[in-house]
């Protein structure tokens, strides 16, 4: 079949061409789906909810699938949510060698999370395990021997219902999955703030558009700023608006930039709406009450490697030289540093919802989940 461009058919296809191996979560009537890619570590590629001819809801590279693992730093296949692990930077990096500057010449993606498989201990319609185990060293030079087991789950309607608490309406086409992300001490020593401590990351790549905004609701009570908003730079008021207990970002795919949440501040929701597209996006994660220690993932010297954030977002845009990765944007949710004693475990849960109809039938669910007006986010930034 000859699937348009930005369907689930059409990236379906995409890895059938190219002899990579899949996995498909498939709703009982056909329409729900998740493409699964075991080569890329048991990653969520993409999803639909109307089924091959159904817009396709991840942004994926297909340049850089095409051509295969040639990277040796970094292989950017895309994909709506990925595992890897934090921090990214500091003291307790993965992403650099011991005694090395921590600038993008240095920066190297751990292979268990860019190009080797994980294990596919099993693989049903609506569920599929993922394990590996690995033994890495960070930038303190310190050895980890860690166990990784991801459990995908397909969600139906009901399922929806019970965790968003709200009836889905007619003419609302929807697709969900849970992920379920562990990591184990596999060693004999503990894992400690004094020797760093790992945390789940994940992160969601998706595509932009001129009608898109991320929306952030925050702890009103929270101390100090609700948002970081320096990572390249102070994001511009015409991008970022702080309102009432609610964070919005513009994306568009066209300037460079990354805001984040601050333990404290952010809570257990966030999502993204497309108003032209009628595309409302909902992710749900763990956030443990009380006092959490987020490792830090800034490049480079830092007063405190554990004052990180516990969601961020990022819009694409052109780099200081005029390169252009994607257009897409990501949300990511993290864990906690995991303080492990061995054999213990820590799990971060992530649940994704898409949600796709007229504006009218989207703004009850929004004010149920969120108790704002749908309308008001595809104003935020209508002049700017």
């Amino acid at each position: 079949m000859d699937f348009r461009m930005n369907t689930y058919g059409r990236d379906l296809e995409l890895f059938a061409s190219r002899n990579i191996g899949v996995l498909e979560l498939i709703g009982k009537d056909g329409q729900g789906r998740v493409l699964l890619v075991p080569a890329y570590q048991g990653r969520v590629m993409t999803s639909t909810a109307d089924g091959p001819e159904g817009r396709s809801f991840g942004w994926i590279n297909h340049k850089a699938v095409a051509e295969g693992f040639v990277n040796p730093q970094f292989n950017p296949f895309g994909g709506e949510e990925r595992f890897w692990i934090g921090p990214e930077g500091g003291p307790f990096s993965w992403y650099f060698k011991p005694g090395d500057e921590q600038i993008f010449a240095n920066w190297d993606v751990p292979a268990f999370i860019d190009s080797e498989p994980f294990e596919v201990e099993s693989a049903t319609p609506g569920e599929a395990i993922f394990t590996k185990e690995t033994t890495l060293t960070n930038a303190s030079g310190v050895e980890f021997r860690i166990g990784v087991r991801r459990e995908v789950t397909l969600l139906d309607r009901e399922a929806i219902r019970k965790s968003l608490g709200i009836s889905l309406p007619e003419g609302v086409s929807a697709v969900a999955y849970s992920t379920a992300n562990t990591l184990f001490n596999l060693g004999s020593t503990p894992w400690t703030k004094e020797t760093g401590m790992p945390s789940v990351w994940l992160l969601g790549m998706y595509p932009p558009t001129p009608t898109t905004t991320v929306f952030i609701p925050f702890n009103k009570d929270c101390t100090g700023k609700p948002v970081n908003d320096e990572y390249f730079g102070k994001v511009p008021s015409d991008r970022l608006v702080v309102g009432d207990g609610m964070v919005y970002f513009r994306i568009d795919g066209a300037y460079r930039a990354k805001i984040g949440l601050p333990a404290g501040s952010a809570r257990d929701l966030c999502g993204s709406y497309d108003s032209e597209a009628g595309v409302l996006n909902i992710l749900k994660y763990t956030v443990p009450e009380g006092p959490a220690d987020y490792v830090n993932g800034q490049w480079g010297p830092q007063d405190d490697p554990f004052c990180g954030d516990v969601i961020n977002s990022y819009n694409d845009g052109p780099t200081e030289t005029g390169e252009l990765m994607g257009p897409f944007y990501e949300i990511e949710t993290s864990s906690p540093g995991a303080a492990l004693a061995p054999g213990a475990s820590l799990t971060h849960t992530q649940i994704t919802f898409h949600l796709e109809g007229a504006p009218s039938a989207l703004a009850p669910i929004f004010k149920t989940v969120f108790g704002a007006k749908l309308e008001e986010i595809g104003k935020v930034f209508l002049d700017s």
